[in-house]
């Protein structure tokens, strides 16, 4: 036992192990968060995300899972809801200065990496907590482009990814039926497959959202009567 283990546990510094335990902590967040999905398709990026609202009286249609970043990328993320929102608005304000500046669309992997060096500063300062999300970023650049941004900051490209409480069952289900070359309408209803087999209750159009960008054709996100054809 290491003497003032707590002391580890306070900040943002590696204990004798080399563990980062407000990492772990921000890990476990996402971890309890609502289930989110990306997949690339054949000329087409698909977002798919449980929205879990409790309150009674709530209305589900102010709750956004995806979200759009620019003409040619979107995002969706799982864990802590204020942390999301923060780096969605960060994300899209990279994007928009690319575009000012350049008048052009930013890469997706270039943005992901600034993403991530944005969320890595939280994990090397004092005073400072690791943003407890992980965002999955995709849209079509040369081809459908899809990563993952873990709150430890490291990213991973995937062909189709799950974060949130879901996971386990979501990957064995995309890893057993997920295929490359996907069109729009396949991807989405493998997406809403998976979220009504990791929910608890009833999906209903409300309690997901769905989103996509297709090459030529931008953002689209599927309003809740788009949505019934799948349930």
């Amino acid at each position: 036992m290491y003497p003032n283990v707590q002391a580890y546990d306070r900040g943002v510094m590696f204990n004798p192990d080399g563990r980062l335990f407000q990492v772990e902590y921000a890990k476990e967040a996402v971890r309890k968060g609502a289930t989110s999905i990306g997949m690339t398709g054949k000329d087409c990026v698909v977002f798919v995300a449980h929205k879990v609202v409790t309150e009674p009286l709530a209305i589900p249609t102010t709750v956004h899972k995806v979200f759009k970043i620019d003409s040619n990328m979107g995002a969706t993320y799982s864990g802590l809801v204020a942390d999301g929102l923060h780096l969605i608005d960060r994300s899209r304000l990279i994007a928009l200065n690319h575009r000012l500046v350049y008048d052009d669309d930013k890469s997706v992997e270039s943005l992901t990496e600034e993403i991530a060096s944005y969320m890595m500063q939280a994990t090397q300062y004092g005073g400072l907590r690791p943003y407890a999300v992980s965002l999955l970023v995709g849209g079509i650049d040369n081809g459908p482009r899809l990563y993952e941004i873990e709150p430890g900051a490291s990213i991973l490209g995937y062909q189709a990814e799950a974060i949130g409480s879901g996971k386990k069952t979501a990957t064995e289900i995309l890893v057993k039926e997920y295929k490359d070359n996907m069109h729009v309408d396949d991807a989405i209803g493998l997406g809403v497959k998976i979220i009504k087999k990791v929910s608890e209750g009833k999906v209903l159009p409300d309690s997901m959202e769905v989103g996509y960008i297709k090459e030529n054709e931008g953002y689209h996100i599927l309003s809740p009567s788009e949505l019934e054809k799948y349930l």
